[in-house]
């Protein structure tokens, strides 16, 4: 074995020796490894690899050591220091730009951070994959086996940092975006060469966070709302779903608890839909409203339609103001709009939103509950479109859930309902993407939580919808 690799073998095992677990992590990820296994031994195996077989190995070493801000081993091991490496990455870097901005954003983000990070992508995430994620880094890891993030999309990254306030990340992420310049364009190598990363003179505390509010008043990027970017990525109106007759179609909300029925009225109808509000319903009478509303076809002559429904419940049922039913399948509240039943409504957005107050399951004796069947409709006497859109597309699911002891509680709002009426209120006076006001629901939910632990609200959001949906 020649000397340089003895000397190479000889600073992969000190170096293995040194690094904690967490350390360890991070290191195999900046090798483009998303291997389960970071023993030690298993990065012994993966530097020799790396590093003996790399033309600049010893270069890799080094950088490695740096973005994992181990200076010691960078002076002890390596034989070298912090400030000649980073003259060295100036001209050239051989960790991919990718691994190193992800690595860095990680390092930068406090717990509250990653919480709400988490939170907002509790729908994209199995539940267990996000309960075990320890650092921003695990949730990277675990978008990228789902191919939502790869170093050639990244917009899902910028997107949540944008909504937890972390802006001066979120313009991390925008200039990785921006497209290479060539040598012709500016000599100078070092300048797309050159990542950010921790140790730059202008990240060099790490204890200093400045406030959300700081953040949003001193960077340019916070005077531009999501809905900017998103709209920069809805070419064309075939990316858009066509939103803007008067009325936009119809709203039916079904409140039967009686609290905030008129607030999402008053809501819808500042948004110019033709807004039908039952109050204080059972599940027969909910079952006729509904039905009467997909047999009037000119309740589908607009671009799209919204059911809200306020009501006590099980898992998968509503019970209305009964007391003595398995109640209503939520899914078959969905199904009575699907292309198949209402055709008119074939390739229109379909919004649902749903506040249930949990009660017990009930016993197996108690009452019959109500079959696919006694949902049939009329239809509308129309050609139907469904062998051109998929019967359960376009759907946009908002499932909210807390506990009925809440309704005893005096002038009981749901926060839920008030996180969404404000959130679209703010989206009359502009153009908001649908998901955007999601983002900001989801938010206060989150907020409501920690300051209310022993008021807990918990959201699902499911959607199919195949095109851009903004409201104005």
């Amino acid at each position: 074995m020649a000397l340089r690799d003895q000397q190479q073998l000889q600073a992969i095992n000190q170096i293995a020796d040194s690094l904690s677990s967490c350390e360890r992590r991070t290191l195999f990820y900046l090798c483009d490894s998303l291997d389960q296994d970071n023993s030690e031994a298993r990065m012994k195996e993966m530097l020799i690899m790396k590093v003996m077989r790399h033309d600049a190995g010893h270069l890799l070493l080094r950088e490695l050591m740096l973005r994992l801000g181990r200076f010691d081993i960078l002076r002890k091991v390596c034989k070298t220091s912090r400030d000649e490496v980073e003259r060295t990455l100036t001209f050239r870097q051989v960790l991919p730009r990718f691994r190193v901005l992800m690595s860095d954003i990680s390092e930068d983000m406090v717990d509250e951070d990653l919480n709400s990070v988490k939170f907002l992508l509790s729908s994209r995430l199995p539940r267990e994959k996000i309960d075990k994620a320890k650092s921003f880094l695990d949730v990277i890891i675990e978008l990228e086996k789902l191919d939502v993030v790869s170093p050639e999309r990244v917009d899902v990254v910028e997107e949540c940092l944008i909504d937890i306030g972390r802006l001066d990340l979120a313009k991390k992420v925008t200039a990785y975006k921006t497209p290479v310049v060539t040598s012709e364009q500016h000599p100078p190598q070092q300048q797309r060469l050159r990542a950010p990363h921790p140790f730059s003179a202008s990240n060099t505390s790490h204890h200093f966070q400045p406030t959300r509010r700081e953040q949003s008043r001193h960077s340019a990027t916070g005077n531009i709302p999501m809905s900017v970017y998103r709209e920069q990525s809805c070419q064309s109106q075939q990316d858009c779903y066509r939103f803007n007759t008067n009325p936009r179609g119809v709203c039916v909300i079904i409140d039967c608890v009686g609290n905030d029925g008129d607030v999402l009225e008053q809501t819808f109808r500042a948004l110019h839909f033709n807004v039908l509000l039952h109050k204080w319903l059972s599940i027969e009478e909910t079952l006729s409203a509904l039905r009467g509303i997909v047999r009037q076809t000119e309740n589908f002559e607009g671009d799209g339609f919204v059911c809200c429904i306020i009501s006590r419940g099980t898992t998968n049922h509503l019970l209305g103001t009964d007391s003595d039913s398995v109640g209503l399948p939520l899914d078959s509240v969905r199904r009575l709009f699907t292309a198949d039943s209402c055709p008119m409504l074939a390739g229109k957005p379909k919004l649902f939103f749903i506040q249930r107050y949990s009660v017990p399951e009930p016993l197996p004796f108690a009452r019959m509950e109500h079959r696919d069947e006694d949902l049939e409709t009329d239809g509308c006497d129309v050609l139907p479109r469904s062998d051109i859109i998929p019967t359960d597309a376009d759907v946009f699911w908002s499932h909210c859930w807390t506990q009925q002891r809440l309704l005893e509680q005096g002038h009981h709002r749901s926060v839920y309902v008030k996180a969404l009426t404000d959130s679209l209120q703010k989206g009359q006076r502009r153009k908001t993407h649908l998901l955007d006001v999601h983002t900001e629901v989801n938010r206060a939910i989150f907020e409501h939580n920690e300051r209310n632990p022993g008021e807990m609200y918990n959201i699902d959001l499911k959607h199919t919808l195949r095109k851009d949906l903004y409201l104005k």
